[in-house]
């Protein structure tokens, strides 16, 4: 009997030692499918990054090793031999109005104001929504919403911001105290709608856009929408928000990609498009549940549709990324098979096929939009 009970106790020891193996090697499996890939992707990139800078760094250095062996036996009483004074690696100089410049509150506002000297300073320290909103109100007063508009002259583009949200609240008053002044020098009439994505389901950034599209929309008469990560803070107040060369990818150089633009179909972070425009393409998909994908897919809504993305040129599109105190969403595996479909789900899948039930809240500097998402929500017949 004892030695039947010994047998019986090494067998539940083994059971016990092969569930726990089991258990680990799946858990560990897990991760390296959801989440592992996209950490090495993230690193494989910023080698590859360092590598372009390295190789673009000898170009330059070889370039001004040249111009200096060059530059007595110019002709054309310039420091460069093709008679201008830029090369690829200096920036054209462009011009903006000058501080003394009267503004006309019956005209548009300029473009180009005095108000926009280039890159700005980025304070990442966090700081209250209350506090956010006292500071930002010391200048010049904000509507309920986060709304906005010039008294000095007339607004040339009517712009309403989108921020998908969820668990990111010492984010949100980083970003307004960046982007509220920037766009007030910039003249914009605007407004800030928060879309929150309430429950457990994985999160859904590009359903997320397409309600807030509509929520706006019953607002104001808005000329464009700009999708805004929370996270996105911009580093140059020369990057223009206005809608006049819409699509258009505002984020082209972030620091988490060593501002180097991933690949040349990169549309994520900060992009805008026309009301017009978002309206043609049907939006963003819905089917995209998890993080990737999605701006590829809209992406190729904007191509398929006939139109070509602007970017900002030089180091005006420069952003940083707010550090992320807590684990990030899990990626989306099945994006890959519906981006082979994209042209076939283009009008099927998006704004036209949308349901969604509300709660509104506005507040000091935006309008809190809080939805429970599930794919149900977004119902798509067989293609």
């Amino acid at each position: 009997m004892k030695s039947l009970m010994r047998r019986l106790l090494r067998v539940s020891n083994r059971s016990i030692l092969a569930f726990i193996f089991l258990f680990s090697l799946s858990s560990s499996c897990l991760y390296f499918i959801y989440v592992a890939p996209g950490i090495a992707n993230t690193y494989l990139f910023m080698v590859q990054a360092q590598g372009i800078m390295l190789r673009d760094n000898v170009k330059t250095i070889g370039h001004m090793i040249r111009q200096y062996t060059n530059k007595n036996a110019t002709l054309n009483g310039t420091d460069f031999p093709d008679g201008t004074n830029s090369t690829e690696f200096t920036a054209q100089s462009s011009m903006y109005l000058p501080e003394n410049f009267t503004f006309s509150p019956n005209l548009p506002c300029p473009e180009k104001l005095p108000f926009m000297r280039g890159p700005t300073s980025i304070n990442m320290s966090e700081i209250g929504l209350e506090d956010a909103y006292q500071l930002l109100s010391q200048e010049t007063e904000i509507g309920r919403g986060g709304h906005w508009k010039p008294n000095d002259c007339i607004p040339r583009w009517k712009v309403a911001i989108l921020i998908p949200f969820r668990n990111r609240h010492e984010h949100l008053p980083i970003l307004f105290r960046h982007l509220i002044p920037m766009l007030q020098k910039q003249r914009l009439e605007f407004a800030f709608y928060v879309i929150e994505q309430a429950g457990t389901q994985t999160f859904n950034r590009a359903m997320l856009f397409n309600i807030g599209f509509k929520e706006a929309m019953k607002d104001r008469k808005w000329d464009c929408v700009i999708f805004h990560d929370v996270d996105h803070i911009p580093e140059n107040d020369r990057n223009y928000y206005g809608c006049g060369e819409m699509p258009r990818h505002f984020a082209a150089k972030l620091d988490k990609y060593m501002y180097i633009l991933p690949y040349d179909e990169f549309f994520g972070g900060v992009s805008g498009l026309t009301v017009e425009q978002f309206k043609k393409i049907n939006g963003f998909p819905n089917a995209f549940w998890g993080w990737g994908g999605e701006d590829d897919d809209l992406w190729n809504r904007v191509h398929y549709s006939g139109y070509n993305v602007s970017r900002p040129e030089g180091d005006i599109g420069k952003y940083k990324s707010i550090p992320h105190h807590h684990r990030g969403e899990v990626q989306f595996l099945g994006r890959y098979k519906l981006l082979r479909y994209s042209k076939e789900r283009q009008y099927l899948d998006g704004l036209s096929n949308l349901i969604y039930a509300p709660n509104i809240i506005i507040k000091h500097l935006y309008k809190n939009i809080t939805v429970h998402l599930v794919p149900e929500l977004a119902p798509v017949k067989d293609y």
